[in-house]
């Protein structure tokens, strides 16, 4: 800005002089949002990933009466194979027992008959043995199973007298694939290897000598004929009184009229039975309430997610409470303050999280007692709602006065909405 052009009248300068303090005090606030980004973003990459806070006073004179527990466990064989060497300060800890249920191959040492003599000449006799035991493992092996259905015929008549076929045989037992070489044992080898080892068809292709193209449709067979386990997971779900559901983003590679850096989904349903839940896992690639609808069916009851808006629609059907989820408020002012640093100690996500960490330990409470449904709800009326009434009450104190588009901003209204 030109000096020269400046208004002579005091009242314009003043005004000017508003405009740009305003606008000053809107780049200061865009700048601290950036650098609280900015912040968030390196503790992500570079921090540590552990969500936990330290204990308070109270908490660890609560841990005094677990220090019977914890001398028992400290007790308790750690690892498998030889022990190591303890730290100065660290109490030494045994061996691991072999779990019993593994299946024993035993290998018998035994004297040549030369060494079974006394020197006084009486043959020895055996009064005992030592047994000592190491793990070993078989590695996968590659074999062909040959089924052998024999044929009968009458020989007498020829088949004359017979009603049915003049040739009899045993029909083969049901496959996945009835026309195939491939055995259900092998199948579950190459879906296990390649969705839960993440060993990919073409390191397969190798191992087994059959090719990729092969593997890929074997795996297609697997998955229809594990549609009707699928419905019996969905049908198993919606018969619990609550479902939990989220969604994270998977990237899939060379996926069809998709590029490879676009964002797919896979969805997560918990429910069933309490004490028993199932969970079903369903990938699509569009982030849309459309495919939590579909999981849901015509579910009645409670739904427990995140705040994404696409959950929200769902809230509104009939028969279906939509409930929020602790966790994900509390990762939120977690973040908050850890980007924080020293000056997050006694503000607002500080103050949030105390409360919330009070939530748990009644869930802890219930959990320890082993409480009953209606004897939790009776707890969590007693102790939780208190405490809920005050998260509510700090929530809404702060929020008039917290820059909405700030990181603590958006934590609270997230809070609040939930």
């Amino acid at each position: 800005m030109d000096i020269n052009s400046l208004p002579d009248d005091p009242a314009t300068l003043k005004g000017l002089l508003a405009d740009m303090a305003a606008s000053q005090a809107d780049q200061q606030q865009h700048i601290a949002q950036l650098e609280q980004r900015l912040r968030l973003l390196n503790l992500i990459i570079y921090g540590p990933k552990s969500e936990k806070k330290p204990r308070t006073g109270q908490e660890q004179q609560l841990s005094l009466f677990d220090e019977a527990e914890q001398a028992v466990e400290e007790q308790k064989p750690q690892t498998f194979g030889e022990a190591c060497a303890p730290a100065s300060t660290r109490r030494k800890r045994g061996r691991r027992p072999i779990p019993a249920d593994l299946p024993r191959v035993e290998i018998i040492h035994d004297l040549p008959e030369s060494e079974k003599a006394c020197p006084c000449g009486t043959e020895l006799v055996r009064i005992g043995e030592e047994v000592s035991e190491k793990l070993d493992i078989v590695p996968a092996k590659i074999q062909v199973i040959r089924h052998i259905r024999p044929k009968y015929a009458c020989r007498a008549c020829e088949g004359v007298e017979a009603d049915g076929p003049t040739v009899k045989t045993v029909s083969m037992p049901p496959q996945i694939i009835p026309q195939g070489i491939v055995t259900p044992g092998l199948l579950a080898h190459v879906v296990v290897a390649k969705y839960a080892d993440a060993l990919p068809l073409y390191r397969q292709e190798d191992q087994l000598d059959i090719s990729r193209g092969t593997l890929a449709g074997w795996i297609i067979r697997v998955a229809k004929a594990c549609n009707p386990l699928i419905d019996m997971i969905i049908a198993e779900i919606h018969s619990g009184p609550i479902v939990n559901m989220d969604e994270t983003t998977v990237q899939v590679l060379r996926e069809l009229d998709r590029a490879n850096t676009s964002k797919s989904y896979m969805w997560v349903a918990r429910g069933g039975t309490p004490g028993k839940p199932v969970v079903l896992f369903r990938y699509h690639p569009p982030r849309a309430g459309s495919v939590a609808a579909e999981i849901l069916g015509d579910f009645k009851g409670y739904l427990q997610t995140d705040g994404y808006s696409s959950y929200e629609a769902l809230g509104e059907r009939e028969g279906l409470r939509h409930l929020g989820c602790m966790a994900h408020v509390r990762r939120k002012f977690v973040e908050v303050e850890k980007t924080a640093g020293k000056k997050g100690k006694g503000g607002t996500a500080h103050a949030a999280l105390d409360l919330i960490g009070k939530l748990y330990d009644v869930e802890r409470q219930a959990e320890k007692q082993k409480l009953k449904p209606e004897q939790i709800a009776t707890l969590r009326a007693e102790k939780s709602r208190p405490i809920l009434d005050k998260l509510k009450a700090l929530l809404d104190a702060r929020v008039a006065s917290t820059p909405p588009k700030s990181l603590l901003g958006k934590t609270i209204g997230y809070a609040i909405k939930q």
